[in-house]
């Protein structure tokens, strides 16, 4: 090991920390914008109802193939209101957080 390995080192770390400052992408902490709200709370229904009615596709499909029960029309249903409640949900609970952040803070 040189002597110059440490300050090396130290200089590699400060100027990895300059590129992430460069770099960072926008604040974290600042209010979201009425079209980001609007797509954040759109995908969290959409993606809530698009995972449950593809649930409810394979559970029909599998009890039809492994177990030759034909059950399509009721796990598609089933799991599409599920995926819808859980869609709502999830947006309500989003909706919650966002205007918490939003609110102005009491002291």
């Amino acid at each position: 090991m040189s002597p110059s390995e440490p300050d090396d080192l130290k200089r590699l770390g400060e100027r990895i920390d300059a590129a992430g400052r460069k770099f960072a992408g926008p604040d974290q902490d600042a209010a979201p914008t009425p079209i980001g709200i609007a797509f954040r709370l759109g995908t969290e229904l959409v993606s809530a109802v698009i995972v449950g009615t593809g649930l409810g596709l394979g559970i029909d499909w599998a009890f039809q193939h492994w177990a030759h029960i034909q059950t399509r029309p009721v796990g598609l249903v089933v799991m599409f209101v599920l995926g819808s409640l859980a869609g709502i949900r999830n947006v309500y609970r989003t909706s919650q957080q966002i205007s918490a952040k939003a609110a102005p803070k009491e002291k």
